[in-house]
C-alpha cells in the first residue's frame, strides 16, 4: 500500500514542471498580447520569444526534459520504467490542449472541439484498460518488453533504456501525435471528410474497448482456475477474437488512421507516417506476442490452430485447416 501512494503521487507530481513553465509562459504573453509570429512588438524575454516562435520545438523540449530525463532517473532509481505505460495514455491529452492554446494555434473551432473530446475518449479508455490490468496499482511491475530488454542487456541497461524506453518514445510519440498539431495550425471549414475521420476514431476506440474487456475476462477466468488448480483455458476465441487475432492492435490502429484523416484533409498528407510507423510498431508487438503465446506448453497446439484459422489483425471470418490447406468458410 505505502508504494502504490508513493508511486501514485510521483506520477502526479512528475508533470508539473512542465505545465507550471508552460502556464508561466501563456501567463506573459497574456501580458504581452500585441507580439507577432515575427517579433513585431515584442518586449517578452528570449526564452519566451522562442517558446512562442516554436511551438513543437517547445513540446519537444518539455518532452525530453520531463519526460525522457526525469522518467528515466525516477526508472534507475525505482530499477523499474512503470511510469512511461500509464502516461503513453496521457501525453497524446496533454499534447492535443497544448496546440490548442498556444498563442500561435489556428484552427476550426468544430473540428477542435471534436478532436479533444476524441481524445479525452481514447485517453479514458486506455487509461482505464492499464489500470483494470494492474489491478488499479501504481507502477506494481514494468512492461514485459523492458523486462526482456533488462535481462538482455544486464550491466549496459542503465544507460540503453535512455534510448531503448524514453529516446525513442519521443520519436514515436511526437510522430503519430502530428496530426493534433495540423488541426491546431490550419483553420478550413468543416466537412465530409471531418464526419468519416470522426467515425473511423469512434469505430477503432469502440473496437479497442470491447477486445481488451473481453481479453480481461478471459485473463482474470484464467487466473481463477490457476488458483483453483484448474486446466487453464488455452485461448481466447469468442467475441472479436473469433475473428481476428489481436483486434485490440486493429482499433488501436484504426483510431490513429482516423486522426491522420483530420490532418489529410488539412492538406498535410505527410502526417501519414506517425501512423504508418505506429502500425509497423505494432506488427513487430505482434509477433513478440504471439511467440510469447507459442513458448506456453499448455496453450501452444490451441494457438498454432488459431494462427493458421484467424486473421491476424482485421477482423474476418474464420478458416477451416484441414490436410494442409486452408478453406475459407
Amino acid at each position: 500500500m505505502a508504494a502504490n501512494t508513493r508511486n501514485a503521487v510521483i506520477a502526479f507530481l512528475v508533470p508539473l514542471p512542465s505545465i507550471l513553465f508552460y502556464l508561466s509562459f501563456l501567463g506573459q504573453f497574456r501580458d504581452h498580447p500585441l507580439i507577432t509570429a515575427a517579433g513585431e512588438g515584442n518586449s517578452l524575454s528570449p526564452l519566451w520569444t522562442w517558446c512562442y516562435q516554436h511551438p513543437l520545438l517547445l513540446a519537444n523540449a518539455l518532452f525530453f526534459l520531463n519526460v525522457n530525463l526525469s522518467f528515466w532517473i525516477i526508472g534507475l532509481l525505482q530499477s523499474s520504467h512503470w511510469m512511461i505505460d500509464p502516461y503513453w495514455t496521457v501525453i497524446p491529452l496533454l499534447l492535443v490542449h497544448y496546440f490548442a492554446t498556444h498563442p500561435l494555434a489556428e484552427y476550426n473551432l468544430l473540428r477542435s472541439s471534436l478532436v479533444i473530446f476524441l481524445t479525452w475518449i481514447w485517453s479514458i479508455r486506455l487509461t482505464h484498460n492499464y489500470f483494470r490490468r494492474e489491478e488499479w496499482q501504481w507502477g506494481a511491475r514494468e512492461d514485459w518488453r523492458f523486462t526482456d530488454m533488462r535481462r538482455q542487456y544486464g550491466k549496459n541497461w542503465w544507460w540503453v533504456s535512455f534510448f531503448a524506453v524514453y529516446l525513442s518514445q519521443q520519436v514515436f510519440l511526437m510522430g503519430i501525435c502530428m496530426p493534433l498539431y495540423v488541426v491546431h495550425s490550419k483553420n478550413k471549414d468543416f466537412n465530409i471528410w471531418d464526419v468519416g475521420a470522426t467515425l473511423i476514431c469512434l469505430v477503432g476506440i469502440v473496437i479497442a474497448y470491447y477486445a481488451d474487456t473481453e481479453l480481461h475476462t478471459f485473463v482474470t477466468r484464467n487466473n481463477e482456475l490457476k488458483q483453483l488448480g484448474q486446466p487453464l483455458m488455452p485461448n481466447l476465441d469468442k467475441g472479436l477474437w473469433q475473428y481476428s487475432r489481436h483486434p485490440n492492435y486493429f482499433g488501436e490502429q484504426l483510431w490513429w488512421w482516423g486522426l491522420f484523416i483530420f490532418a489529410w484533409n488539412l492538406d498535410s498528407g505527410w502526417s501519414f507516417i506517425g501512423a504508418l510507423i505506429n502500425s509497423m510498431c505494432l506488427a513487430y508487438v505482434t509477433v513478440l506476442v504471439e511467440k510469447r503465446m507459442l513458448e506456453k506448453d499448455y496453450r501452444a497446439d490451441a494457438y498454432r490452430q488459431y494462427q493458421k484459422t484467424t486473421s491476424v489483425w482485421v477482423p474476418w471470418f474464420k478458416k477451416t485447416y484441414s490436410g494442409g490447406k486452408d478453406k475459407t468458410i
